[in-house]
């Protein structure tokens, strides 16, 4: 692959979190980006203002001109596009270039200082935590996330190509292209069984992503996990831990106990256990990077969040409303921790909208047990991405397996009728699908409700 020679990239789903990331990048670079996606969001809107063009049809028609030269065009996919589509069959048969989105994203960052962060939960928001840390201790450094930074309102970040931060994508093994100067694993929790079969699968390659770092590079991991490394936790025997935890004003003052030093009084507003490993995880990696610990402690202060990750949408006396992507069971416990830390002996909803037939599949009794501790649970359809129904998969069977008297099943028509009579303190709304998009409709509904 060689970007000099490339005049144009097309991307196949340039919708995608981590695929518009790229197709960022590549505009800033110059570029000619175009792309698909099957519908029309806000993200493809911000493609097209950005001077990109966006197609909704999957035909070849609809490919650009400038686009079918093969000598000078980059085809770019992720793994969610299936191989019948005309697409890609179209540029895989006509000799193109054709690449996933994490071999570009490796080759993008092999030339780099490269800050890598893997893990089945938490990488998101401390890939976003990292950047923010370096860009606001003067790190030139250039960030590919896979969610938008409140802080940047963006989900790229380029002030310099010397250093990069980005996501390890478990996901299809993708984290293999990469080979990082530092990595952190932030936890390994069986997910994706519909690609790795079974648990120690996914640990053997987790192992394997390890081996990715650069000879003479540093792998972080949380504390407990079985892969050697500097290790970072809330208990006194990690290498990097927390002390003195107090919780104030929604968020939480601490003290990091570093090999070298103890650094008191950090500040931090993301509330959860989950978002203060998180902290710990980005603080961790930024100063094995070289930058100083209390610099990197007062950046954490400034972090506002990712959105649809413990995103506040509405703070109320009488109401709270906070959205949410957690969509496997260890997620939806860390968001539970998190609304009883800060909200104890409030009533508090769930709206929940299950992920992947095959996810719901596997986690069955996992997701009900953890729907069954909150006062009240509104189940949505499963949102089926990529996948086909799977026989007797259903939430009406998910349903079954909470242990709560007070759940329901609804459609997404339903909801906001329900809402509108709802005696909850706070409400949640939790899923990977297209439950983001009632998130407006939700904090409007809500809103008037706080005002009675």
């Amino acid at each position: 692959m060689n970007l000099k020679t490339i005049n144009n990239v097309y991307f196949i789903g340039i919708g995608g979190i981590g695929m518009s990331a790229l197709a960022r990048y590549f505009k800033f670079i110059g570029k000619n980006v175009a792309g698909y996606d099957r519908v029309s969001t806000e993200m493809t809107t911000e493609l097209e203002n950005a001077g990109m063009s966006v197609t909704f049809k999957d035909d070849e028609e609809e490919i650009p001109e400038a686009f079918r030269d093969t000598v000078g065009t980059l085809v770019v996919y992720t793994p969610a596009v299936p191989k019948s589509s005309a697409l890609f069959q179209y540029f895989t048969g006509k000799g193109f270039e054709v690449c996933k989105r994490a071999q570009v994203l490796g080759f993008i960052t092999s030339g780099s200082f490269c800050y890598a962060v893997a893990g089945t939960h938490g990488k998101t928001t401390t890939s976003a935590i990292l950047a923010h840390v370096l860009k606001d201790t003067g790190v030139p450094v250039t960030a590919f996330l896979g969610g938008i930074s409140e802080n940047l309102n963006s989900n790229f970040l380029l002030e310099g190509d010397k250093i990069t931060v980005t996501e390890a994508d478990e996901f299809d093994r993708s984290f293999l292209h990469l080979s990082p100067d530092i990595a952190c694993i932030t936890s390994i929790d069986a997910d994706h069984l519909d690609i790795y079969g079974n648990k120690e699968e996914m640990d053997r390659t987790f192992c394997e992503f390890a081996g990715k770092v650069k000879p003479g590079g540093k792998l972080i991991v949380r504390y407990g996990l079985p892969i050697s490394g500097i290790t970072y936790g809330v208990e006194s025997g990690a290498d990097y831990s927390v002390e003195n935890l107090e919780i104030r004003d929604g968020g939480y003052v601490f003290d990091i106990r570093t090999p070298e030093k103890l650094v008191t009084r950090v500040k931090f507003g993301k509330p959860g256990k989950h978002n203060l490993l998180n902290a710990l995880a980005a603080f961790t990696m930024a100063v094995e990077g070289g930058v100083e610990p209390g610099d990197a402690a007062e950046a954490l202060f400034g972090f506002k969040g990712v959105k649809r990750r413990f995103s506040y949408q509405l703070k109320s006396e009488n109401m709270v409303y906070v959205d949410d992507y957690a969509h496997h069971p260890a997620e939806i416990d860390a968001v539970y921790q998190a609304v009883r830390e800060m909200y104890p002996g409030k009533k508090v909803m769930a709206v929940f909208q299950p992920h992947l037939f095959s996810r719901t599949r596997d986690f069955m009794e996992e997701f009900g047990r953890s729907l069954s501790g909150f006062d009240e649970v509104v189940l949505l359809d499963i949102y089926p991405a990529r996948e086909e129904p799977i026989e007797g998969i259903t939430s009406a069977r998910l349903l079954e397996e909470i242990d709560n008297d007070n759940k329901q099943l609804v459609s997404k028509k339903e909801l906001l009728s329900l809402l509108k009579k709802t005696d909850a303190d706070v409400v949640l709304t939790l899923g990977a699908g297209d439950i983001g998009r009632e998130v407006e409709k939700i904090r409007e509904v809500l809103s008037e409700k706080a005002k009675e």
